[in-house]
């Protein structure tokens, strides 16, 4: 596909998708284009069927990250070699000088099967305690496109998923991490290498820092392939003591070896810097006081990206102390007769799923799975959390998947189906039907490791209606 496009004000732009993506960016592209169609099935645009677009006057698409590659739309432009951009393409052209630097906001990427959002938010909190105009944008926060016109912000910690990079081709963020990489979205991007190459695309151009987990042979891979700027360097993380060019742990101390003098120092591979120690992060901590591993692992990486643009050891350590995660991300909702129940509706796939269940203790998790399954399989998380399951109660529409695994590699495992009859109910039943096999010391646990718009309207309405579920359980218990 083309990416050549006439200037923006001479473009007639169609925009792909009204959600908040797309209004922002009709927004934004308002007295920057010639001309500006609107395309959503959902009403509200130009046009609700895609069919009824004539692309003969478009010049550029501009696509919404729910709209798949096959759509009927971009196969169409693909023959007219039409130029498709995500909003994350648009926003890299459209950035504006900033009014204290002059120049460009820093963006600081981040992808990854899992704990992008954790990540992200971890590197603006340690931003925040060094003093530094910026904003987490992308899948959370404000609009790309709006943080990118702002000139008051000097830093963009952005958010990007697989959808946002396949359609994305110029940029060049100064630092850039890919966290860790599993099967995920195979249904909308057709297969495992296509979306691991849409996840590569993030390190393209990088002019400072590639940021990325030491151990990992396919993110590796990816950093020794990147086309990047001249003096971009290679930034590992790691669990275990870092080598040059690395952050990782001594001990229960947080080193940098990467940041911590100039790259021009010939004698700085002899030398390191303490940015904080595992103490911040105890507030992270599970039931047992332990620090779950990708916890650490989120944080090493935003250590980095703060790193990369001249934050302080310090700050780092004070940013780490003061972040608290969002909800839906492993939050205790309530204790009810000595059973904790807890929301992770951010687990979306097996990946994270398996995160939140392997803090567990061994035979303690009551866990409540299902939902859209998005072409991946479940075989290898079952095997390796069975051990960690008491029993399962599956929901969602395409649950059959999930309860084949259990039956298949953990068939000791007692599974339930939750009555999805009325969807509006659905939580209701797989609470109470958790409830009724759980024992004092026991977790309930919402880790549905699929996608949730099968039943809900997002994992953030899931997590909700899950809240909502436990409230009525513990005001019918006499709990408080």
């Amino acid at each position: 596909m083309t990416t050549a496009v006439p200037a923006l004000a001479d473009a007639h732009v169609l925009v792909v998708g009204l959600g908040v993506t797309g209004t922002a960016v009709v927004e934004a592209l308002t007295g920057r284009a010639r001309a500006i169609t609107t395309l959503d099935a959902g009403g509200g645009a130009d046009f609700a069927d895609d069919s009824a677009v004539d692309l003969a006057d478009i010049d550029v698409i501009v696509a919404s990250p729910g709209w798949q590659p096959r759509s009927d739309i971009f196969v169409r432009a693909d023959l007219l070699e039409i130029p498709i951009w995500s909003e994350v393409e648009l926003s890299w052209r459209l950035r504006v000088a900033g009014t204290r630097t002059g120049k460009p906001a820093a963006w600081l990427a981040v992808t990854g099967t899992n704990g992008k959002t954790t990540t992200a938010l971890m590197t603006g909190a340690i931003l925040d305690a060094a003093g530094v105009p910026h904003a987490v944008v992308g899948n959370v926060g404000t609009p790309l496109i709006t943080a990118a016109l702002d000139p008051a912000l000097e830093v963009l910690v952005v958010e990007l998923s697989s959808f946002q990079l396949h359609f994305t081709h110029s940029l060049q963020a100064h630092a850039a991490a890919v966290l860790n990489l599993a099967e995920d979205h195979l249904d909308w991007h057709g297969s495992m290498a296509a979306y691991a190459a849409a996840k590569a695309k993030i390190f393209a151009g990088v002019t400072g820092a590639l940021v990325y987990p030491v151990g990992d042979e396919a993110i590796t891979a990816m950093v020794r392939e990147a086309d990047v700027t001249d003096g971009a360097r290679a930034i590992g993380f790691t669990l275990g003591a870092p080598g040059p060019g690395e952050i990782g742990l001594v001990e229960s101390i947080i080193v940098d070896r990467a940041f911590h003098a100039d790259p021009a120092d010939p004698l700085r591979h002899r030398s390191s810097e303490e940015i904080g120690t595992l103490d911040d992060l105890g507030h992270l901590g599970g039931a047992d006081g332990s620090i779950p591993s990708h916890v650490i692992r989120n944080a090493l990486a935003a250590a980095a990206l703060a790193r990369s643009v001249g934050v302080p050891a310090g700050d780092v350590s004070e940013g780490l102390s003061s972040f608290h995660p969002g909800h839906h991300r492993i939050e205790t909702i309530a204790a009810i007769g000595g059973v904790r129940y807890i929301d992770d509706s951010k687990a979306t796939n097996p990946h994270a799923a398996r995160a939140a269940l392997l803090a567990q203790v061994d035979g303690s998790a009551v866990w409540i799975a299902g939902g859209l399954t998005k072409g991946v399989s479940f075989d290898d998380l079952v095997i390796e959390v069975g051990r960690k399951l008491r029993a399962a109660v599956v929901i969602g529409r395409e649950r059959g998947q999930i309860v084949e695994a259990l039956r298949r590699h953990a068939p000791h495992i007692p599974t339930l189906e939750a009555d999805d009859s009325d969807t509006d109910m659905v939580m209701s039943s797989a609470v109470e039907l958790a409830a009724g096999v759980a024992r004092p010391g026991d977790v309930v646990l919402l880790a549905p490791a699929c996608a949730s718009m099968d039943q809900f309207r997002s994992y953030a309405h899931r997590g909700q209606a899950f809240a909502s579920a436990v409230s009525r359980l513990a005001e019918a218990t006499g709990a408080r």
